[in-house]
């Protein structure tokens, strides 16, 4: 594998940036086509521009995330800091980042945001799945040392032979990208088939991610760390539990109008 898909002199292509444009595109898509299909009161060009800044607030939000954990090495050298093409940006914070601009630009436009919210989290997470393939291209994000067959020996010049030359490494860019795709597929031909109360898709979502999120952290050789502590495995706890608390207290798998019936 080869982080750069094409070069011609000054030009540049690199498969990390071309798995966000890719992204964005299917998002655009998708999100209009759930926006129609739910009947949201909300105009195609609100729409857009949720997307784009959605998609600001997220970069800028997963790069500041790492920065703070990383931010000595930063210091060290400021022009590092916007060099995203470098790797470095944590989901944790993109998710942060971009919920936080998008319940702004929702209100202010007055659209619920819990009803957008489950139109877009199927984007989101095949989104973070074209987002790992891009990782995989440009060798971050990478696993540990494992004698395991599947193992993979990452170029020199990848930060991941860097580290660790000429080791074969878990691919965990494949193992979240696979596991974002099964949350998808079940997202979107499971989910999407009967009515739940506004934001139960987004919840699963955030919880599904985040167990896996948890799970595919144990292989992984860069994590972010707290103390002696994995950053984003106590995250994923943190963020599943608040899901799954929403999920029963506001009884989300229920069709709209549905009441609790109480036994005597």
């Amino acid at each position: 594998m080869h982080p750069i898909l094409f070069k011609y002199g000054f030009i540049e292509i690199r498969f990390y940036g071309l798995m966000y444009v890719v992204a964005i595109l299917t998002a655009t898509w998708i999100i209009k086509h759930e926006v129609r299909r739910k009947a949201i009161a909300i105009s195609e060009d609100d729409v857009m521009n949720l997307i784009v800044w959605t998609v600001i607030g997220g970069v800028v939000g997963a790069r500041l995330y790492y920065v703070v954990f990383n931010l000595g090495y930063y210091l060290s050298d400021l022009k590092e800091i916007p060099a995203i093409w470098h790797g470095g940006l944590a989901i944790h914070g993109g998710l942060i980042g971009g919920i936080s601009v998008a319940w702004f630009y929702l209100r202010r436009r007055s659209v619920a945001f819990w009803r957008m919210a489950d139109a877009v989290a199927p984007s989101l997470i095949l989104g973070q799945a074209f987002g790992r393939f891009g990782n995989f291209m440009n060798g971050d994000a990478h696993g540990a040392p494992t004698d395991m067959p599947w193992g993979i020996v990452f170029p020199p010049e990848s930060i991941a032979g860097r580290q660790f030359p000429g080791v074969p490494l878990h691919p965990t860019m494949l193992y979240e990208m696979f596991f974002n795709l099964c949350i998808f597929a079940f997202i979107w031909l499971v989910l999407r088939r009967r009515e739940h109360r506004d934001g139960y898709i987004f919840a699963m979502y955030v919880a599904l991610y985040s167990v896996g999120r948890f799970v595919v952290e144990h292989f992984r050789a860069d994590s972010l760390m707290f103390g002696s502590l994995r950053a984003a495995q106590m995250a994923s706890i943190g963020i599943s539990l608040v899901a799954l608390a929403v999920i029963i207290a506001g009884r989300l798998w229920e069709t709209p109008g549905e009441k609790k019936t109480k036994k005597v």
